[in-house]
């Protein structure tokens, strides 16, 4: 209740008349259980994408969120995520990530639609990164089709008044990628590896992005942060890996890598 309520009372419709989004591929979203992932390169994509597209859609949030802990607002936040029916992630990294995506497959065995950015977090510089394998192993453990999504124009600038806005993003939504064949593999990491290139390039032939091999958190706060990153910079996810072929030929997978 609370979900339409907010969806349709508020931010569709104020998102049409501030923003004036635009959006193609609609019909490319499965009537059952999917994934849509999508790059990342604006604060806007978190709303813009479930008020405009027509099915319910679960954005997992992080963790400590749901927790409320602290002031007014932080309750308050827990608040809406509950009522609008979103679930918890926990985004550490390794195992820990690997064990929270119970609620996320709880979405999607029972048909719902789930989105995630495998970037991470935003691109600091319109780039995209190396996905994480998060997306892949959602993929496998429930057999269910990835939607590659591309954004464009989604993030927050000054507008010729001073005042800081969205300015005509438009989201395309691709055809469903399936990985019926390495269902069940979500314990080799190559076969992780490998569907996580597969819907990165996805994504990158609907937004033309330069396709940077490293991720995203290593460049705004790591080690390549103000680096050159030319060396790192590929024609398109997956191009320097093998593929995966037999399976059991890999080490288990750690979640986030």
């Amino acid at each position: 209740m609370w979900y339409a309520f907010f969806k349709y009372g508020f931010v569709r419709p104020w998102s049409k008349l501030l923003f004036q989004p635009t959006i193609t591929g609609e019909e490319n979203i499965p009537p059952q259980g999917a994934i849509m992932a999508a790059n990342h390169i604006g604060t806007g994509e978190t709303f813009l994408l479930p008020a405009l597209i027509t099915r319910p859609m679960v954005f997992p949030a992080k963790a400590e969120l749901f927790l409320g802990k602290g002031s007014l607002k932080a309750k308050a936040v827990a608040w809406f995520l509950k009522a609008v029916g979103q679930v918890p992630m926990d985004r550490s990294g390794g195992r820990a990530s690997a064990a929270g995506l119970t609620p996320i497959n709880e979405v999607l065995r029972d048909g719902g639609l789930v989105g995630i950015f495998p970037e991470g977090s935003r691109s600091p510089d319109g780039n995209l990164y190396k996905g994480k394998t998060g997306v892949a192993r959602m993929a496998l453990e429930n057999d269910v089709p990835v939607v590659p999504v591309g954004m464009r124009d989604t993030g927050f600038t000054k507008g010729p008044l001073g005042i800081t806005t969205i300015w005509r993003p438009h989201i395309t939504i691709g055809a469903p990628l399936r990985f019926s064949e390495l269902a069940g593999r979500q314990g080799e990491l190559k076969v992780l590896r490998q569907v996580t290139d597969e819907v990165m390039a996805a994504i990158q032939q609907l937004t033309g992005q330069t396709y940077v091999d490293v991720y995203s958190t290593r460049v705004k706060f790591g080690d390549l942060k103000g680096a050159d990153l030319t060396p790192h910079m590929l024609e398109h996810p997956g191009a320097a890996r093998p593929q995966a072929e037999s399976p059991g030929d890999d080490r288990p997978a750690d979640g986030g890598q």
